[in-house]
């Protein structure tokens, strides 16, 4: 059971790294780099990457993180890690899929849904209007999900931390 839980728990922090990575690069340059693009073309580059992000290598990460962690707090339980190794990646778990997941489903989508309705007409016709209607309230909800991935990595480092102490101690005490 240990190595099944050390296993999860590094895919566990590599699948919440990247998460966080994604999020973290649409806070420091992506939208930074579309603000300061003529907003036809900002609506436009927006449209394309919206469009491009649901595939098979961003899905693992966007909706397993969560559930990874989860199943990972589970193992550290069962394997004995100790109650706090197993509640640090339980609370990541938890503060992922709210923060990371469900936020992004219930504000970033639809946001970017609704940007993927507006025509060529509207852009033209209104672009800028249109721009920063969504960009603005679009980063805020985005560098909240930042944070709150960034925290549920914390809580995994940590709780991978946790664990590896938890080990030297059993060693030392058999020594």
């Amino acid at each position: 059971m240990t190595a099944f839980f050390r296993i999860s728990a590094l895919l566990s922090l590599l699948l919440c790294g990247g998460l966080f990575g994604f999020f973290y690069a649409w806070v420091c340059s992506t939208m930074w780099g579309l603000d300061a693009a003529s907003p036809d073309v900002a609506i436009r580059a927006m449209q394309a990457m919206n469009a491009s992000v649901r595939n098979a290598v961003f899905a693992p990460s966007f909706f397993g993180t969560g559930p990874a962690l989860l199943i990972t707090g589970l193992l550290a339980w069962k394997a004995g890690q100790g109650k706090a190794v197993a509640l640090l990646f339980t609370l990541s778990g938890l503060v992922v899929l709210f923060g990371g997941t469900v936020l992004t489903m219930a504000v970033n989508v639809p946001m970017n849904e609704a940007l993927a309705q507006v025509t060529a007409a509207q852009i033209e016709a209104d672009a800028s209007t249109i721009w920063a209607d969504y960009s603005a309230p679009w980063q805020r909800w985005n560098q909240a999900r930042t944070v709150f991935t960034g925290v549920g990595l914390l809580l995994a480092a940590a709780g991978l931390l946790a664990a590896g102490r938890g080990s030297a101690t059993r060693l030392s005490a058999h020594s």
